[in-house]
């Protein structure tokens, strides 16, 4: 029998060991855990928003306003890590200790930031111009063609505007506005210091390392003659000093769509169209259905020939380095389809670069990119498409699609995707180039003189473009038995550049100088040559042995192109900087140039900057929320190439006249010759202050420039008498004004795990024209105005429509009615109110198409691995041209003869509508002053991108062999925020063509402003990717 006694005490004992044993782990816990206080500072004091975390654990806090902090549950053998934006992370081992004050180092890194100034680099903080910065990792979150796309937005006083959504199109390039009248306004490109000879789309994202650029001329006067415009410097990918070879392979591939349909009218909307336009006092439509047409059936012609465009790039490259030597090499492939049938870009580029020195004094090196490309489609008839009814029924009887469309007065071939498809041979548009791009140098530290060195550049471009298009019998015309045409368009582009460099680079105590002089040489030549024919005998031969025609062969003098330019330059730059607080720089250069006559080939162009780090000085370092302030001030003087090759000799031009019974061409002199042709040159002022506030938290930089352009090309003209119609002249003048402001903010630096950045750029331009041609104060044929910007529209200006009761109607429009579209007017009044006369060209009006201000802005949230960026931009009045609804494009004709854009127009029942009655006032298709509506406000808010990305975790990898693996999903022009034209249309507000582009077939419009367009519709991309390093 057990004893009860027994089990009893064996019962106790149990639960007293198991209380002891709990007791014991207890007061082990209690003794490996603390509690931790300190301070986190740096040498200017506590710094408030540190972060203290535990080392392996995703514990940790943020210090207070006094930098003071406590963290609970630190095992007393941790470790904690001390971190803050801009200064050196810091680890101190816990070891028992309560209490552990840290102080921050400033982050070396951090303070040797370097930007490529032209012929060198400079640390940041010493830059004395005004220089905007973007890394290549940067331009890379925008996967994109070519870096104008992903630079959108991105930088203070940098327009990149799109003027075709075609495949593989460049956008066009404003640094601080336009300058000229009629010469190029593009800035100068330097890739890996040799300007650039080529065309930047041929420039890989893939391979770039930074982009600068140069805004003010006391930067771009280094550049001379070609300075005026603002530079922009790209540097491409290298090896790194003591990196094992490292293997990366970029990918990504998506869709890209329409952002909108075009907003036109169905069957029903455009057969109420059709009943209501009338003439004025008549009851009749202007037209009835044509052939092909009836009012119950409803063609979405936009269904019928958009499609999804597939994007899809690969990049391969491999770099390395040693402590003499580095590589790099890589490869991409890039290729893009349009929403447009027949139309896609591809691109093949091969890269490399190789650095390597023999011994102490001595190094070498090169780089080389090359590309050939394939571009396929031109601009289809969108016009077409777009303009036919939505009641003509594309289908024949038995389903296939009819060759043409016959509406009341017109017939249109049939624009769909499967049409364009299964054309095959019979319409062929596309163009090859092939460009090569390279600097081979060579660098000798000199001897016995620490810091002086000798540099040389020997530069050779190359690119050439062969172009073909050939047009099958009946193709895209109405006529089936129209003539096949065909043409060759051959280029050729060389380059070779020359740069000598003596630079100097020391420091003495607290002086620090950099000097460094110049000679260099280069010589450019291209070809161009066209070659038309008709009636080719075979879809087979498409646009290649033209010999072979049965029609017309043609050589067009005015297509055919040949120059040989060639410039010698001098340049002397000097730095100095005392203390890290004071700095100026001095530059001056001297061009000649071959396209100038004898007398006026050299010109030089000084420049002046310096600069003040108010930071820096005693009595601001108790200010310890200021990090920097920096005071800035610039004057510089450049030009630009305005004067083409040969342009100091004159013109002839030919014409056909009767020689006896023979005709034959003669030529003439159109154009005089004037030796004193000059560049057109630029003088700009500029101030700048670079702050930083709250231990680098929060940075930026605000600036306001001035720059008078003089001496602009123009056509002077001459009288009946003279024999000559005009001569080129310098005798214009322009005047940029504007400011400009950056703003970033790490508002999160890695708080338990978190981590937020905010970046906002704001700049406003303001240009005007200050004098013309023989003290012209209108030029109306062009637009141009004295006293008012470059560009404006000459036109009237919509107030409204007439009503009902409205006085002085036919006083005003003899012969109007109510329901059209009334101007302003700008004559005089009699004495009773009325109008001393009628509306006409007088009252026409300069209305301004620039907006007030623009810019952009980008955030990144992440949280540990995973990571959200937007980038987004922004526009302040102005005017948007739509040639869609404008009746200059002719799809907002309101008759009913072709299909009509959607629009809210007036009817006695609805007279509070935006657009005037269908039919107008007079027998015109047309509305009187039909261009005023398509002039919009164009201001908006945007999204660019949208990027979600993941980066792997490393121990997911680190058995791989992988060293990163970063997966994401990027959406590009994803949605409007705001924009009235987008709340009336549904479009998107930015530009996308040149004014003379969409115009079916009228010339309102001036090359020179850019439209919103019918012909490259704007898109919207979805793409994924990944990252992998190895």
């Amino acid at each position: 029998m057990t004893n009860f006694f027994t089990i009893k005490s064996k019962s106790k004992l149990l639960k007293c060991l198991g209380f002891l044993s709990l007791m014991f782990l207890f007061s082990l816990s209690a003794s490996a855990q603390t509690t931790v206080t300190g301070v986190v500072s740096d040498a200017t004091g506590p710094i408030p928003g540190a972060n203290v975390n535990i080392k392996g654990t995703k514990t940790g806090v943020v210090t207070g306003f006094d930098g003071n902090y406590t963290i609970t549950n630190v095992p007393s053998n941790g470790v904690l890590v001390f971190s803050f934006l801009g200064l050196t992370t810091k680890e101190v081992p816990v070891a028992g200790k309560t209490k552990i004050d840290a102080v921050l180092q400033e982050n070396s890194n951090a303070l040797q930031e370097v930007v490529v100034i032209g012929y060198g680099t400079q640390r940041k903080e010493a830059v004395t111009g005004s220089v905007a910065s973007i890394k290549g990792d940067i331009v890379r979150e925008v996967p994109s063609a070519n870096i104008t796309q992903a630079l959108q937005g991105r930088l203070a006083g940098v327009q990149m505007t799109q003027t075709s959504s075609k495949p593989g199109a460049e956008m066009q390039i404003r640094i601080r506005g336009t300058r000229s009248l009629t010469a190029d306004n593009n800035p100068l490109v330097v890739l890996d210091g040799i300007p650039f000879a080529g065309s930047i789309g041929d420039i890989s994202p893939d391979n770039i390392k930074s982009v600068d650029i140069l805004k003010d001329a006391s930067a771009t006067a280094i550049y001379g003659s070609r300075g005026a415009n603002g530079v922009i410097l790209i540097s491409t990918n290298k090896g790194q000093k003591g990196q094992k070879a490292t293997f990366t392979y970029n990918t990504y591939s998506g869709l890209k769509n329409i952002f909108a349909k075009f907003p036109m009218m169905n069957n029903s909307e455009f057969v109420a169209l059709r009943k209501i336009a009338t003439l004025p006092g008549s009851t009749a439509p202007l037209y009835a259905n044509g052939p092909d047409e009836a009012d119950n059936v409803n063609t979405d012609w936009q269904d019928l020939m958009f499609r999804s465009g597939i994007v899809t790039n690969h990049d391969i490259g491999v770099s390395s380095g040693t402590e003499t030597g580095n590589y790099n090499f890589g490869a991409s492939y890039y290729k893009e389809e349009a929403v447009l049938p027949g139309q896609d870009y591809a691109r093949l580029t091969l890269r490399g670069a190789v650095d390597q020195a023999i011994g102490k004094y001595f190094k070498f090196g090169f780089t080389t990119n090359n590309n050939y490309s394939i571009t396929n489609g031109g601009n289809l008839g969108l016009y077409s498409t777009l303009s036919t009814t939505p009641i003509a029924n594309p289908y024949n009887a038995n389903g296939s699609l009819k060759r043409t469309v016959k509406m009341p007065l017109d017939e249109n071939w049939v624009y769909t995707r499967e049409t364009i498809e299964n054309l095959d041979d019979k319409w062929i548009d596309q163009t090859k180039a092939y460009s090569s791009y390279n600097n081979l140098y060579a660098e000798l530290k000199i001897p016995g003189v620490e810091g002086l060195k000798y540099h040389i550049d020997l530069g050779g471009n190359f690119r050439t473009t062969n172009g073909g298009q050939y047009t099958g019998e009946g193709v895209f015309s109405v006529n089936p038995t129209t003539v096949s045409t065909a043409q060759i368009v051959n280029t050729l582009s060389t380059n070779w550049a020359i740069q000598n460099l003596l630079s100097y680079d020391r420091t003495f105590g607290k002086h620090q100088v950099n000097a460094v002089a110049m000679f260099s040489s280069e010589q450019t030549s291209y070809n161009r040559s066209q070659i038309n024919a008709k009636d080719v005998p075979s879809d087979s031969f498409q646009f290649y042995n033209l010999g072979r025609a049965a029609g017309e062969i043609s050589i067009n003098p005015d297509n055919q192109d040949y120059y040989k330019s060639g410039l010698i330059s001098y340049m002397a730059r000097a730095m100095y900087s005392y203390d890290n607080r004071y700095m100026i720089t001095a530059t001056i250069r001297s061009d000649a140039s071959s396209r100038l006559a004898e007398g006026h080939k050299w010109h030089t162009y000084p420049a002046l900057s310096a600069g003040w780090n108010v930071k820096n000085e005693s009595f601001m370092q108790d200010v310890s929320w200021l990090d920097q302030l920096k005071l800035r001030a610039g004057y510089g003087e450049t030009s630009n190439q305005a004067v083409a090759p040969y342009s100091t000799l004159g013109l002839l031009a030919s014409r056909p006249y009767n020689f006896g019974d023979v005709n034959t061409t003669g030529y003439y002199v159109s154009k005089l010759p004037n030796p004193d042709l000059g560049w057109e040159y630029s003088s700009t002022i500029n101030y700048g202050v670079d702050f930083a506030f709250f231990r680098n938290r929060l940075t930026g930089t605000a600036e306001y420039y001035v720059t008078d352009t003089k001496d602009i090309l123009l056509d002077v003209n001459l009288p009946p008498t003279a024999g000559v119609g005009s001569y080129t002249a310098n005798v214009g003048e322009t005047q940029n004004k504007g400011y400009e402001l950056t703003l970033n903010g790490a508002i999160l630096d890695n708080f338990h795990g978190w981590s937020w950045d905010v970046g906002v750029n704001y700049y406003s331009n303001k240009n005007k024209l200050v004098a013309l041609s023989s003290g012209q104060q209108r030029d109306e044929n062009n637009w141009w105005f004295v006293g008012h910007p470059i560009d404006v529209i000459y036109d009237y200006q919509k107030i409204g429509l007439w009503q009902e009761g409205d006085a002085n109607l036919t006083k005003y429009e003899p012969g109007g009615n109510v329901g059209m579209i009334k101007v302003k007017y700008a004559g005089d009044f009699n004495a009773d109110g009325t109008p001393t006369r009628q509306i006409g060209p007088a009252d026409r009006q300069i209305i301004d198409v620039n907006p007030d201000f623009q810019g952009g802005f980008n955030t990144r949230v992440a949280y540990k691995n995973l990571d959200l960026s937007v980038v987004g931009a922004f526009q302040s009045g102005g005017v948007l041209i739509s040639t869609l609804y404008s009746s200059s494009g002719y799809l907002n004709m309101l008759s009913g003869r072709r299909g009509n854009v959607k629009v809210d127009y007036w009817t006695p029942e609805n007279t509070d509508a935006k657009y005037p009655r269908p039919g107008g006032a007079t027998s015109n298709d047309n509305p009187k002053y039909g261009s005023t509506l398509g002039y919009f406000d164009a201001s908006y808010v945007k999204i660019r991108t949208i990027t979600l990305g993941y980066n792997v975790t490393e121990k997911f990898i680190r058995d791989l062999g992988v060293d990163r693996f970063r997966l994401y999903c990027t959406i590009q022009n994803p949605f409007v925020i705001y924009s009235p034209y987008h709340k009336e249309t549904g479009m998107d507000p930015e530009t996308n063509s040149y004014g003379n582009e969409n115009a079916a077939t009228t010339d309102f419009y001036k090359r020179r402003l850019l439209t919103l367009g019918t012909n490259t519709p704007s898109t919207r991309t979805v793409l994924l990717g990944l990252n992998l390093t190895f």
